[in-house]
């Protein structure tokens, strides 16, 4: 099993050999811009005030965990969902894949896998753009890569699971215009929850990637974390599973295994 599933992370691996072009923009470039735009235009006016006092950093280093985190999730469920739908409605690899000794636990844990080590890789790009500007030492930077890719896979098991249960892609952009870009600016990537209404904070706590932005943001900085670390780290690892064992399902149901 271990070995048939690493089949499916080689594979994966040779055809992004010949496509990473096409993804330097967002694994090279975004850091820049967003740490830029958010954490130096946006940060100037914020350090102005009081808008980070109580955690006693500048903006910018208060902010690029975040976006580490951040970026994780939208990695995760970008490559959980349009390239399932494809692998099992348009160009159909999955069922080339399945007639091999493949089997459909191993081309989801290749999957995730595969997603796993390009959280790792994205992540890592990001850590680096961050010392660059001078948000986190480079030391804990990389080991905040850690909660990234765990908080990446959060996303990346449950959205395979919801793209391989979908007929269309219409679901799909349904869910990153209501599900992630929300989560995205409300789950304290750019400011504290507590900065919310009373009424979002409950929301903001069952969200996943508040839960890694939290993690993040503590191992890059030192910050206290709202619940015991072990607590967020447990949370994302119930997203992980239980969204594997819903993929085993319907990646078996749309693929008549």
């Amino acid at each position: 099993m271990a070995s048939a599933a690493l089949r499916v992370v080689e594979a994966h691996a040779l055809v992004y050999r010949r496509t990473w072009r096409g993804s330097v923009i967002s694994t090279f470039l975004s850091p820049i811009f967003y740490l830029l735009a958010m954490g130096i235009g946006l940060g100037s006016l914020v350090n102005r005030g009081a808008g980070t006092a109580s955690v006693g950093v500048p903006y910018l280093t208060y902010l690029a965990p975040g976006l580490l985190a951040a970026t994780a999730m939208q990695t995760g469920a970008g490559d959980g969902s349009w390239p399932v739908m494809a692998g099992i409605k348009w160009t159909k690899t999955y069922f080339a894949t399945l007639a091999t000794p493949v089997r459909i636990s191993d081309l989801v844990i290749g999957h995730l896998g595969w997603v796993g080590v390009r959280m790792v890789f994205v992540s890592t790009v990001f850590v680096l753009v961050m010392a660059v500007f001078g948000a986190v030492p480079l030391g804990v930077g990389l080991i905040s890569v850690i909660p990234a890719a765990l908080t990446g896979l959060a996303f990346a098991a449950p959205v395979s699971a919801y793209a391989a249960w979908l007929n269309d892609d219409h679901g799909l952009s349904n869910l990153f215009r209501f599900g992630i870009v929300p989560m995205f600016l409300f789950s304290g990537t750019f400011f504290p929850i507590t900065q919310l209404p009373g009424w979002m904070q409950p929301i903001a706590y069952a969200i996943p990637l508040w839960h890694g932005v939290e993690l993040t943001r503590a191992t890059a900085l030192g910050i206290p974390t709202t619940f015991s670390p072990f607590v967020h780290v447990a949370y994302l690892l119930v997203w992980i599973v239980v969204g594997s064992l819903i993929a085993f399902r319907t990646f078996a149901k749309k693929l008549g295994q």
